[in-house]
């Protein structure tokens, strides 16, 4: 037990490191997700449509996170363990496909890597106790979400509840913020994009986000609480400006085109996770 408190407290070099390496195979498996959760979605909505109008179903093979076994999108090569490895396959690799030689997208070894240095960060930053272990668990929820949104512009249920919930659920002994200011909190969160969303909707007669983003920003309420929402908005609503000035001045990106405003929301969220009290503080005392 007295081996254990060491890895709970925060700032054990030891415990950040092995939190590093259980990162770099987690963002292996969120790799998976991202990339089959939208496929999986559209499989179910393409079964009830013809199940509705009397049709044969169109997909009737399983697919999910674990079947069928992961294999190359160009030539169908069945991706072995070795060539599974998280960051040192694609390296070894030359990042492109051992059979067809088509191109891996850089996104897979970067997704591992950020979401091994993000695990290791909160373990360093919490411990490896509840609340250090919580935070792994929102930012693996995040990173997620965030390629899911970054791909189809949509925020999962399947996701985004979890994430509400579970907020709710360790708050109920306040492990970051009381009960009462995380139930306002997500309360609160759902209806300030809400709000801004039929307003701008009423004004320009177009959406300017998804309810998904509602239910990932209720989901931070109910983490961080309500304090935490004005941080959080305005640090994801620079960032997104930011990114989406430079995506249309380098054509990257219409100006008629929707921007995922989902990845920003989940920077912000971890951003304030690690930092949103000393940044709050600072912010005062700028204003004072």
């Amino acid at each position: 037990m007295q081996d254990f408190a060491v890895f709970a407290t925060p700032g054990n070099a030891l415990g950040a490191a092995i939190a590093g390496l259980l990162g770099l195979l987690i963002g292996s498996f969120l790799n998976v997700v991202i990339y089959r959760m939208p496929k999986m979605m559209q499989r179910e909505s393409d079964n009830y449509v013809a199940s509705e109008s009397g049709r044969p179903l169109p997909h009737t093979d399983r697919y999910n996170l674990m079947l069928p076994r992961s294999a190359c999108p160009h030539c169908h090569h069945a991706i072995s363990g070795i060539e599974n490895i998280p960051v040192i396959s694609y390296l070894a690799l030359g990042g492109k496909c051992k059979q067809c030689k088509e191109p891996i997208s850089a996104r897979y070894p970067l997704v591992e890597l950020f979401t091994a240095l993000m695990s290791a960060a909160l373990i360093w930053h919490f411990g490896a106790g509840i609340t250090g272990l919580a935070a792994l668990i929102f930012a693996w929820l995040l990173i997620a979400m965030s390629g899911i949104d970054a791909d189809t512009q949509l925020l999962p249920d399947d996701l985004t509840y979890p994430l509400l919930w579970i907020g709710l659920l360790l708050n109920i002994h306040a492990t970051f913020v009381p009960l009462s200011d995380a139930v306002i909190g997500a309360v609160a969160g759902y209806l300030c994009l809400w709000t801004i969303y039929w307003v701008f909707k009423l004004l320009t007669g177009k959406e300017g986000m998804g309810y998904g983003d509602f239910k990932l920003l209720a989901a931070l309420g109910a983490w961080m609480g309500w304090q935490m929402l004005p941080l959080i908005i305005l640090l994801s609503s620079l960032v997104g400006a930011v990114v989406g000035l430079c995506l249309i001045l380098f054509g990257k990106h219409g100006r008629d085109n929707p921007i995922p405003f989902g990845p920003y929301l989940a920077a912000a969220g971890l951003l304030a996770l690690l930092a949103g009290q000393a940044l709050t503080r600072s912010y005062m005392q700028w204003l004072a």
